[in-house]
């Protein structure tokens, strides 16, 4: 690594941990007696009135839940184990791998996995030359091991990954973020890629890079890359904190931060680096969690991009692919007692069916993950608290994050992946602790219900979570899950509705692009069933710093029939489509609906 070292003012001297990141202890006072209160009380809102009352009914008992997970990892055959390339030095880099993504590569039409691993670090003795791995479905939830076959057997210290279709051929990429340079993979639709970082100009020097996205910011038709970076690392001077003689990991704020970078795609299989000239590069921030969106439904894509203990950025396209940052203006930037909180992963959707996407966030321990919702594109309001969407993860720290219609009725429930980042955090803090169970928190209609248990969440073994994808991994018309633990083996979570006589009808939706991006990346979908109005959009990157959906799916709850779906396409044009049928897979190629003049139609 040649970029700075840890200092106050980026000149590579070594200085003392000021914070202890968040990533080490809690930064709030009295947080010990703080938290047993609230887990003694149970989860509590505040109203508008200002009185406290209980923010969810009781969970319902195991055998009644509406919504249930069964681990089936052992029966998959996937032997992948991750690796973080720790020595006991600990490096920040340690901390932040890795995502994972969800897509189907070889277009069998079933999807596939990849898992981004670390690599060793000085001082991993004897080395261990971890790997990634591509997990090829085969059906009857077993998986092959693709990576060598695939050609994407290379080592890299993975952190981030997504997935687009960079050259509008039909077939998906695969672009990485590391600590070191990016990689993107071009898909040769023959089962394997090729790695074209050099020809395509993306390596982006010598970072520790974070989250990445792909979205067509200036509405030519193809895919541009978005990549977080997060600090100025350098192994040269590292010296780990101690607490009571326990080593620990230095924060984010004992480094200077990178701004982020954005690859303009010029058609031809290079990218131009745009970071400068589109704004982007005008602020700079740990960044971590990427989505990219169009949050005030103008026909363009904007960027929320999350920052570890600072404030978070909206980047808002003026419709070229110019950015200015806004997220302080819209209620971004932090939650509402104004605090920066320790950002990690995010997803959009929407949580009220209003037509709009709102922003969910995970964030460190101690705090609250946070709910943004989103005011008809005039801002956002944090509504955690109001809606109990906190309720049973204040002591975790919490990395992978989705908003998902598990059961099919109709409401997008919340996802939590957790898991602390020190290994000895319980020699030194009996508030939280390094494996956890995962949260599950279930939409009963503005307000969530903590179902974590009684979903199988708390059945399945504690580990130490990163990233979390959500897709219909047996076709089955249910979303399942599949969560990167850090230094073990992933879980694949079966949602096991139908297996237990779920009735709630479904459609799975993939669009195809003509004169916008092939994926049709960015693009929005309004599907109305009687008195359902349901809206999403195709995204290249989410949850913590991986890739999941891009399968669009929508529970319908009893409605067995869909009145129309529209479709906004990236460039402005709308068009509506009559489908047959529901509880399958519907595939919509831009230019064979049906105009729609009207820009929000239906409401």
């Amino acid at each position: 690594m040649k970029t700075p070292g840890p200092s106050s003012k980026g000149r590579g001297e070594r200085v003392e941990p000021t914070d202890m990141r968040h990533h080490q202890l809690p930064h709030r006072p009295r947080w010990t007696a703080w938290c047993r209160k609230i887990l003694a009380i149970g989860a509590v809102i505040l109203t508008p009135g200002g009185t406290m009352s209980l923010a969810v009914e009781p969970p319902p008992a195991a055998e009644d839940s509406p919504i249930r997970f069964d681990d089936v990892t052992a029966a998959t055959g996937i032997g992948f184990v991750h690796d973080d390339g720790s020595s006991g030095r600990r490096y920040i880099p340690e901390t932040v791998t890795a995502g994972v993504a969800t897509f189907d590569y070889d277009l069998d039409g079933r999807i596939d996995i990849y898992f981004p691993n670390g690599s060793d670090l000085p001082g991993t003795e004897p080395p261990r030359d971890p790997r990634p791995m591509l997990a090829r479905n085969r059906g009857d939830w077993l998986f092959d091991d693709a990576t060598a076959a695939a050609g994407v057997d290379r080592a890299a210290y993975g952190v981030g990954v997504t997935i687009g279709d960079i050259d509008n051929d039909g077939f998906p990429d695969i672009a990485t973020s590391n600590l070191g340079s990016k990689r993107l993979f071009k898909n040769l639709g023959d089962g394997t890629f090729v790695d074209v970082t050099l020809e395509a100009g993306v390596s982006d020097g010598d970072k520790l890079g974070a989250g990445v996205a792909m979205l067509d910011a200036d509405g030519d038709g193809d895919l541009d890359i978005y990549a977080a970076n997060y600090v100025q690392f350098a192994f040269e001077g590292h010296v780990s904190p101690r607490i009571r003689g326990i080593p620990l990991y230095h924060g984010p704020r004992d480094y200077e931060a990178w701004s982020d970078t954005l690859f303009r795609n010029e058609g031809d299989g290079r990218f131009a680096d745009a970071s400068l000239e589109s704004g982007v590069a005008a602020v700079t921030g740990p960044g971590m969690g990427v989505v990219c969106l169009d949050e005030d439904d103008d026909g363009d894509t904007d960027i929320f991009v999350l920052n570890d203990v600072a404030g978070n950025f909206l980047f808002r396209n003026d419709g070229s692919g110019r950015f200015e940052e806004v997220g302080l203006e819209v209620g971004l930037a932090y939650d509402m007692l104004g605090q920066p909180n320790g950002s990690m992963g995010v997803d959009c959707g929407d949580v009220d069916n209003d037509g709009w996407l709102d922003l969910w966030m995970t964030s460190y321990q101690g705090e609250k993950p946070v709910l943004y919702r989103n005011l008809a594109g005039k801002g956002f309001e944090d509504v955690t608290s109001r809606c109990g969407a906190a309720a049973g993860s204040i002591p975790w720290v919490k990395w992978g994050a989705g908003i998902v219609d598990f059961d099919g009725d109709g409401l997008r429930d919340l996802f939590i992946a957790c898991g602390h980042i020190n290994d000895l955090v319980g020699e030194f803090d009996d508030t939280t602790a390094y494996r956890n169970h995962n949260c599950l928190l279930r939409n009963i209609g503005g307000r969530f219900n903590d179902l974590s248990a009684a979903a199988g969440l708390h059945a399945v073994g504690r580990h130490s979570a990163r990233g979390a994808a959500f897709d219909d991994l047996d076709n089955d018309g249910d979303i399942d899950i599949v969560v990167l633990n850090s230094r073990e083996a992933p879980t694949l979570l079966r949602n096991s509705d139908r297996e237990r006589g779920g009735s709630n009808h479904w459609l799975q939706v993939r669009l195809v692009g003509t004169i916008a991006s092939r994926d049709a990346v960015g693009a929005g979908v309004r599907v109305v069933a009687g008195d359902l109005l349901l809206v999403d959009e195709v995204h290249s990157g989410r949850g913590y710093q991986g890739h999941f959906g891009s399968r669009l799916h929508f529970g319908l709850g009893d409605r067995d029939r869909v009145d129309r779906i529209e479709v906004r396409w990236i460039g402005g044009s709308r068009e509506v489509f009559a489908v047959e049928g529901v509880d399958r897979l519907v595939t919509l190629r831009q230019g064979e609906g049906a105009p729609v003049a009207s820009p929000r139609s239906g409401e």
